[in-house]
């Protein structure tokens, strides 16, 4: 089992950058996909990005390619998802996840085992 503390959220303008960061605990996160999803306000939770158990392999929404990177460092039980060129539809709460599988595309909620509890990223315009 996996807990997962997601940070990094926050209010900023359109056009700025953040960088979220997820904490896993337990000596078993390499073994995981990690995913990154959002969630606006009276919408579904949808998919951001997913990163492979060795960081090798990234996928990214149609919605952030080119503007997000996701990225993870085994070493620190770290997941981090960059975010440059925010726009004000990038506004939700981010979600860290964690795929026990590590084949497919884990796109959806169903896809994952452990989630965190979120973090709020608002962008004005």
């Amino acid at each position: 089992q996996v807990q997962l503390v997601e940070s990094g959220g926050g209010l900023v303008q359109a056009g700025d950058s953040l960088r979220l960061s997820c904490a896993a605990s337990g000596r078993t996160f390499s073994s995981y996909t990690m995913g990154w999803f959002r969630q606006a306000p009276g919408k579904e939770r949808e998919f951001v990005a997913f990163i492979r158990r060795s960081g090798g392999s990234t996928y990214y929404a149609d919605s952030v390619k080119r503007r997000f990177t996701i990225s993870r460092d085994n070493a620190k039980n770290l997941v981090y998802l960059q975010m440059n060129r925010l726009k004000p539809e990038d506004t939700a709460v981010y979600y860290c996840a964690a795929d026990q599988g590590d084949f497919g595309f884990p796109r959806t909620v169903r896809d994952y085992d452990y989630w965190g509890q979120g973090t709020q990223v608002t962008v004005s315009s």
